[in-house]
C-alpha cells in the first residue's frame, strides 16, 4: 500500500503520555503521573449499583439516547446551569469527544475557531474533516482566555465570510484549570452574535468549578450554543464513555444531520451505561460534588503555592484539576541546558525526576514556549472522599496532601527542586535516581 494515500494522524498526546507512563512503571521506574487528566474519584455509588443491575441489558437503544436519561440530563443541567433545554434536543453518545466530532462533521465546510492553548483533539478533529482552522491566541496576561478583540480580529480576517463559523470554547479550560466569568462570556457573545457564530461549548469540567460557580455559555448565548459534557469528569466515569450534547431549540435544524451521522457511525451509547448514567443524573448527592470540589481546590491551591514559590509563572486554579505551568522565568538557564522546547522540558523532567507532564506544544502553543500542563490527579480519590465524608472539610489543611495525596506532595517537591536546580545550573538526576 502506498502510504501517500493514508491519512497522517498523530495519536492523542493525552493518551500517549498515559501509555508512556505505564511503560516506564513496567520497567520499575517510579513515575508521578501528572500527564493524563483522568478523574481520581470513583463514580457515584448509585450509578455503580445501577450498572451492576443492568449489566445484562444488551438491546440497542434509540440513536439519540434513552428517553429517561435525556429527561434526567435536561433537569440536571437546567437546574445547575440555569438553562431551558428540552429532552428532545439532547443527544447521548459514547463520549463527548465523538459528539464534538459529529457536530463539526454535520457541516460540509466550516471555519473552526480554536482558542489557544486548546485541548489536544480539537485541531486534529477539524483537520480530519477538512475544515479550515483559525487559531485565536491568548496569553498568560489574559489568563489564557481569548479576548473579544482577538475573537473579532479572527472573524474579520476570514477569507470566505459566507462559510459557517464554529467556535470551540472550552470552559472551564483544559490545560489551564481557569474559568470564564459571566461578564467575560457576555463580551464574547456580543462578537459571536455579530458574526452569527455557532458555539460548541465544551463544558465537561463545569460541575468541577471549585466554588460551584460555573457559568454556561448557553445561559449567555442560548440560541447559538451547543453544550457538550458527560460523566467522565464530575462523575469519575471516563472509561464508561458517556457523552452528552445539549442543543438549543433554535438549532433544531441540526438534529437530523446529527441523527444520521450517529446512526452511520457509533449507533448508540452502551445500554447499561445509559441506565447507570440515568441514576447518576437523578440521584447523585450534592455532597458528592461538594467534597470533590473542596478536595481539588485544596490540592490545586497547594500546588500553585509551591510552584509559584519556586519561581514558576502560574495562575491559581479555579476548576477541574489542571495547572498550566510556565517555566519561562528560567528560560536562559534551561536553554543553556539544551532544553529548547516544551517537549524537551517534559522529557528532562521525566528522566531526571520521574514526573510526567504534558508539553504545552500538545495544546497548540509554540514549541519553544517552555510550559507544560500538570494534572494533579495522582491520588486515591476514594480514600480522600471517605476522609472528607468522615471528618468534614476541616481536614482539608496542609497535612491533607501528605496524608492522602503523597504522590502529589512528593511530585510537586521534585518539580520545585528540579526547577530551582535548573536555574542554579545543577543537575538533579542523581538525587531522584
Amino acid at each position: 500500500m502506498n502510504s501517500d494515500y493514508l491519512r497522517q494522524v498523530t495519536p492523542s498526546s493525552t493518551l500517549l503520555i498515559n501509555e508512556q507512563s505505564r511503560a516506564l512503571e513496567a520497567t520499575g521506574k517510579h513515575v508521578f503521573k501528572f500527564g493524563f487528566g483522568e478523574s481520581p474519584f470513583p463514580p457515584p455509588s448509585v450509578a455503580i449499583e445501577a450498572l451492576k443491575t443492568h449489566a445484562g441489558r444488551k438491546e440497542y437503544t434509540p440513536v439519540q439516547g434513552i428517553p429517561e436519561l435525556r429527561e434526567s440530563v435536561a433537569i440536571f443541567h437546567n437546574i445547575h446551569d440555569g438553562l431551558s433545554i428540552l429532552p428532545d434536543n439532547i443527544f447521548i453518545a459514547p463520549g463527548s469527544k465523538i459528539l464534538i466530532f459529529s457536530i463539526m462533521m454535520a457541516f460540509r465546510q466550516a471555519d473552526i475557531l480554536i482558542c489557544e492553548p486548546a485541548w489536544v483533539s480539537y485541531g486534529p478533529q477539524a483537520k480530519l474533516l477538512g475544515h479550515e482552522i483559525i487559531s485565536i491566541p491568548s496569553s498568560f496576561k489574559t489568563r489564557w482566555h481569548i479576548t473579544p478583540q482577538a475573537l473579532e480580529s479572527a472573524l474579520a480576517s476570514r477569507k470566505n465570510k459566507q462559510k459557517p463559523a464554529i467556535l470551540i470554547l472550552n470552559n472551564p479550560g483544559n490545560p489551564d484549570g481557569l474559568a470564564y466569568s459571566r461578564k467575560a462570556l457576555q463580551e464574547l457573545a456580543k462578537v459571536l452574535k455579530k458574526y452569527r457564530v455557532t458555539v460548541i461549548a465544551d463544558e465537561i469540567y463545569g460541575m468541577l468549578h471549585h466554588q460551584g460557580g460555573h457559568v454556561s455559555m448557553a445561559s449567555v448565548l442560548p440560541e447559538q450554543t451547543i453544550v457538550t459534557t458527560g460523566l467522565s469528569k464530575w462523575a469519575g466515569a471516563g472509561g464508561w464513555r458517556l457523552g452528552v450534547a445539549l442543543l438549543p431549540a433554535a438549532m433544531a435544524w441540526l438534529k437530523q444531520p446529527l441523527l444520521g451521522i450517529a446512526s452511520e457511525t457509533y449507533t448508540a451509547a452502551s445500554t447499561p451505561v445509559q441506565l447507570a448514567a440515568t441514576a447518576a443524573y437523578r440521584n447523585t448527592a450534592v455532597d458528592y460534588l461538594t467534597h470533590q470540589r473542596a478536595i481539588l481546590s485544596t490540592i490545586g491551591q497547594a500546588c500553585h503555592a509551591l510552584l509559584s514559590e519556586a519561581g514558576c509563572r502560574i495562575h491559581k486554579p479555579e476548576a477541574a484539576f489542571y495547572l498550566l505551568v510556565d517555566f519561562s522565568p528560567a528560560q536562559e538557564a534551561l536553554l543553556e541546558r539544551h532544553i529548547h522546547t516544551s517537549e524537551a522540558l517534559c522529557a528532562s523532567l521525566l528522566e531526571e525526576t520521574g514526573v510526567a507532564l504534558l508539553p504545552a506544544s500538545a495544546f497548540g502553543m509554540p514549541p519553544e514556549y517552555l510550559a507544560a500542563r500538570l494534572a494533579y490527579v495522582h491520588f486515591d480519590g476514594a480514600a480522600a472522599l471517605r476522609a472528607v465524608e468522615q471528618y468534614g472539610h476541616t481536614i482539608l489543611k496542609d497535612t491533607f496532601l501528605r496524608q492522602y495525596c503523597p504522590m502529589i506532595s512528593e511530585g510537586m517537591e521534585r518539580i520545585s527542586d528540579w526547577f530551582k536546580n535548573k536555574i542554579a545550573n545543577v543537575t538533579v538526576a542523581e538525587k531522584f535516581a
